[in-house]
């Protein structure tokens, strides 16, 4: 029986399951990396970042919430066909078995498991292999039933992921291990578009335009299927997580930056909180992270591998949702063994080419009421951005093109990684005027 509503409770419990599944590797080390290097400069560091890492996937879910059933492939098709089939494949094969899912169970095993094994599974790989093989056996399980996600994820692990941060960062704030410093060359200039980047590596706005169908289809599967009312739910989950989100990263980023005095520069996120949970609460300590590593990066991956095998199945139902399943989690495994400094490298210059496209697809769809059906607006901004955010990623690769010198000069904003942003809006204005020479798009958008 369909239902025009659901309850608070049940919305509150959608909204954990959101904040579950955007809560990974990546969003409990890179806020903690961010503070240590910010130091007095955190607070416009921490806005940037919170900007990408909060304020962007939250307008994602949204979109996505008010969109009338469309999908991250229906919003890309806009832009092209062929980009409507192609971009929606990388963004998943990123967000899934490529990047994001394995990062889970490497930074879960190397942070939250290895610390607490016998030396001579640390210092070997069957330590890593027995792991994977046990962690991403939970992951298939778990997602095997998609329709139970809720009640396993919001109801059960988010809980206990909650309890043990808050006691953490509880700790760490009342009682710091030291006294903030001053910030590292990287943030001395602009810390704001430096905490903004930063954003970038926990894949969150991207994973938005996935999130966001989990939401929707939770929602349904409580019988409502009205758009307003979808509409609405999605906003106030988006909000509940949004929120747990920003208060965990603000409090990730203090520790991270009362951290140097003790600890000095370290070489990653992970460290810092491992150290920092020692001298926290001991042995203890070590045992609290190892569990609230474990917990985010199994909520996270086990929604973005029923998401990704969703998709797939979509798109070539006559493979199983099962099988699906079954391939994207043996890829993940296999790719999760090849270590997390490998994987981060590996997907920073893809992040920084795709970023920028997938936040002007998030910009124009909540925009849809004024752009209508002018796609060249989505052709022109996208065609724009995406010249830029290529140069971008092909720099970021450690490849510096002839071009980059000229967009350095010419383009502003291009040397604090914006560049896009005003080719996007010139690209935009552009599409906008073009649309112009065709009445019935016009009139159909009004």
């Amino acid at each position: 029986m369909k239902s025009t509503s659901i309850s608070a409770k049940e919305t509150f419990f959608i909204g954990l399951m959101l904040f579950a599944v955007f809560f990974g590797a990546g969003n409990l080390i890179f806020p903690l990396s961010l503070g240590q290097a910010a130091g007095d400069q955190l607070v416009p560091a921490i806005l940037g970042f919170l900007l990408t890492g909060v304020g962007l996937p939250l307008l994602g879910v949204i979109a996505i919430g008010m969109s009338k059933n469309e999908d991250v492939q229906t919003i890309s098709a806009k832009v092209h066909p062929l980009f409507g089939l192609l971009f929606p494949v990388i963004i998943y094969l990123t967000i899934g078995p490529l990047f994001a899912v394995p990062r889970t169970g490497t930074v879960s095993y190397e942070i939250g498991v290895a610390p607490l094994l016998p030396e001579v599974l640390r210092t070997t790989p069957w330590g890593a292999l027995l792991y994977s093989a046990i962690y991403f056996g939970i992951t298939y399980l778990l997602s095997l039933n998609p329709g139970k996600v809720v009640d396993r994820i919001g109801k059960i692990l988010t809980p206990v992921l909650l309890v043990i941060l808050f006691a953490l960062l509880v700790a760490s704030i009342a009682n710091p291990i030291g006294t903030i410093q001053g910030p590292l060359a990287a943030y001395e200039i602009a810390p704001f578009f430096k905490g903004f980047q930063e954003g970038y590596l926990t894949m969150d706005t991207i994973g938005s335009f996935i999130f966001g169908l989990i939401v929707i289809n939770a929602i349904r599967a409580k019988g409502v299927d009205e758009p307003k009312s979808i509409a609405k739910v999605c906003i106030t989950a988006g909000l509940i997580a949004a929120t747990g989100l920003a208060l965990v990263y603000v409090g990730l980023g203090y520790t991270g930056a009362t951290s140097v005095t003790a600890l000095g520069h370290v070489e990653n996120g992970g460290i810092i909180i491992s150290q920092v949970s020692h001298l926290q609460f001991g042995i203890f300590g070590s045992l609290i992270l190892g569990i609230a590593i474990i917990f985010a990066c199994l909520t996270t991956s086990v929604g973005l591998i029923v998401a990704c095998a969703a998709y797939f199945n979509k798109i070539r139902p006559s493979i199983s949702y099962k099988t699906y399943v079954l391939v994207l989690t043996i890829v993940s495994a296999l790719i999760s063994n090849v270590g997390l400094t490998q994987i981060i490298s590996f997907s920073v210059p893809v992040l920084v080419a795709i970023y920028p496209i997938v936040i002007v697809l998030i910009v124009l769809s909540l925009m849809a009421a004024i752009v209508g059906k002018r796609n060249s607006i989505y052709t022109w901004s996208v065609f724009f951005t995406g010249v830029v955010s290529l140069v971008d990623g092909i720099n970021a690769a450690g490849i510096e093109l002839e071009i980059s010198k000229v967009f350095t000069e010419y383009l502003p904003l291009f040397s604090l990684g914006m560049g896009w942003l005003v080719p996007a809006i010139v690209g935009g204005l552009i599409g906008y005027l073009l649309s112009l020479r065709n009445p019935k798009v016009v009139l159909a958008s009004e």
